[in-house]
């Protein structure tokens, strides 16, 4: 297995102009998450190849106002095409309601939509979503195949649950459930594991899911960020800093424990300058902010913050000291964000976050009981809040460690050492020995 993380000098690159056809289900150029890393991702190919990407209808207004505000992106040589399936094969989804499934069956039509319009091309790569459970149909197509990155979200420790109440707990478990249905049995997903000629995977926990071979899966993030030149801004106020939906997976239950005890802890004139900062929103924001106001500090000290624009959001970043983070996620998109801007992490150690960064820019701490997290989380708040220069000292290494690690264009490198190892697989008479 080959770990992006740890070593960024694997691929010896060698530039070729082929052609790389890419679906992208969610993309757009301005929003993050899902869409941001589709948008990133199609970027990256077109630097060094000829691109054709496939993405939805809903995806095409904001592609082509972003290509007629900046035509000398790299993104503006990109072949867009757009497809969705016909209105016959998805009276029953509305909204949310069905996306799975369409999205399941969007990426079987989207083959036949290759092929009646005799797309040309050399490299068919599946990009997204990253999802361990969902199969590929590219492979039907003959041609080299890249599947990835797709990620792999573990169960909610049952003990980080509790706080939101049984449904949660119960949808948790029902969509675990589903997807090791999919694991099990789904024959299109197992043949997508054995065609594929190589798997870029989020992270390491992918490998122990499916019977993956470990010669054709590379460790490839989904997280990025663009490179900042932070400006920070002065101030006395020790603001610690969090972003996300509000929901169980981001463990925002814990922000709020974690920080309320800390804050506790802390003399008169410490807590004056103490504040956290939660920007977001979500189905779980009355009960989230229930909790901070019953937590026993004055409301004051804890702020909740609706999604804004980059550059406000940006001076948050600029005015905070810490990012705590301890989301069940089996990513974290907002880390690299936080680390480009030189703020240290504090999260979970887990396959998401966890990974994300090292000992030198954050602290990681490991499930255990639920009180026992929350003291944690509290020490390491402190320890950083009373140690300036421990502080400073990990801010450093956060900005090295994004530069080193989460840079979009060192994803675009290791595209290339992919793309050209496909290509090469798939013209040997062994294509398939390597297969699992």
């Amino acid at each position: 297995m080959n770990n992006f993380l740890n070593n960024n000098s694997f691929y010896q690159i060698t530039i070729m102009k082929n052609t790389i056809l890419a679906t992208a289900y969610a993309i757009n150029p301005y929003k993050g998450s899902e869409d941001g890393t589709g948008w990133n991702f199609i970027s990256q190919i077109a630097k060094t190849h000829k691109c054709i990407a496939i993405t939805r209808k809903n995806n095409q207004p904001a592609i082509e106002k972003f290509l007629a505000d900046q035509p000398d992106h790299s993104s503006s040589e990109v072949q867009f095409e757009y497809f969705d399936l016909p209105k016959w094969m998805c009276f029953w989804k509305k909204g949310s309601r069905g996306a799975l499934l369409y999205h399941y069956l969007w990426h079987l039509g989207v083959v036949f939509f290759i092929l009646t319009k005799k797309l040309k091309f050399d490299v068919a790569h599946h990009v997204n979503f990253h999802s361990d459970w969902s199969p590929s149909f590219l492979w039907l197509l003959g041609k080299p195949f890249v599947w990835g990155p797709i990620g792999h979200h573990h169960k909610i420790p049952a003990q980080y649950l509790k706080f939101y109440g049984t449904q949660p707990y119960l949808k948790d478990r029902l969509m675990w459930s589903v997807k090791k249905f999919f694991w099990t049995f789904d024959p299109f997903l197992k043949l997508t594991v054995f065609f594929a000629d190589e798997i870029l995977a989020v992270n390491s926990s992918v490998a122990g899911v499916l019977p993956f071979s470990k010669n054709k899966i590379t460790i490839l993030p989904a997280i990025a960020s663009q490179p900042v030149i932070p400006q920070k801004i002065e101030t006395n106020t020790f603001r610690i800093l969090s972003i996300g939906r509000f929901v169980p997976l981001k463990g925002f239950d814990l922000t709020i424990r974690a920080f309320a005890d800390f804050y506790k802890t802390q003399s008169l004139s410490g807590q004056q300058n103490l504040i956290l900062s939660l920007i977001g929103k979500g189905p779980e924001k009355k009960r989230l902010e229930q909790l901070a106001l019953s937590s026993g500090i004055p409301s004051n000290a804890i702020e909740f913050i609706e999604w804004m624009d980059r550059e406000k959001l940006n001076t948050y970043f600029n005015s905070s000291k810490l990012f705590l983070f301890p989301s069940h996620e089996g990513a974290g998109m907002v880390v690299p964000e936080a680390l480009s801007f030189g703020l240290p992490v504090i999260c979970l150690d887990n396959y998401g976050p966890g990974e994300s960064i090292n000992s030198k820019c954050g602290f990681k701490i490991p499930h255990t009981d639920y009180e026992t997290t929350i003291k944690s989380l509290s020490g390491k708040l402190d320890q950083c809040f009373k140690d300036t220069t421990l502080l400073n000292q990990m801010s450093t290494a956060a900005t090295e460690h994004f530069q080193n690690n989460f840079l979009w264009d060192r994803k675009g490198t290791v595209l290339e050492g992919v793309y050209n190892n496909a290509l090469k697989i798939s013209s040997s008479p062994l294509e398939f020995s390597h297969t699992s």
